[in-house]
C-alpha cells in the first residue's frame, strides 16, 4: 500500500514539474501546431491574420502579431483585427 502511494505521489509531483511548455519561441507557430478555426472561403493571409489576431486577444501561447506583414498585408491586417475583436479583444 505504501509503494502504491509513493508511486502516485511521485507521479504527482512529477506532472508539476515545470518544463518549459509554456514558453513560446518567437515567430509565428508552424502549420502543424497552430488552432485550427473555421474559416472557409477566405484567403489564406487573412486565415493567418484571424488566427493570430484572436489568439493575442485570448492571450494564448499562440497569440502572436506578426508587424512587418500587418504593415504591408492587407488581408493579414483585415483578418489580424477581426480575430482580435471578435475573441474579445480591444483596439
Amino acid at each position: 500500500m505504501r509503494l502504491i502511494v509513493a508511486v502516485f505521489l511521485v507521479t504527482a509531483f512529477a506532472g508539476c514539474a515545470a518544463t518549459g511548455q509554456g514558453e513560446r519561441p518567437p515567430g509565428p507557430m508552424p502549420a502543424t501546431t497552430r488552432p485550427v478555426y473555421n474559416l472557409t472561403g477566405y484567403s489564406p493571409a487573412f486565415k493567418d491574420g484571424y488566427i493570430d489576431g484572436c489568439e493575442t486577444a485570448k492571450k494564448t501561447r499562440f497569440g502572436f502579431k506578426n508587424k512587418s506583414r500587418f504593415a504591408v498585408d492587407t488581408q493579414y491586417k483585415l483578418g489580424w483585427n477581426d480575430g482580435f475583436s471578435i475573441c474579445g479583444g480591444r483596439r
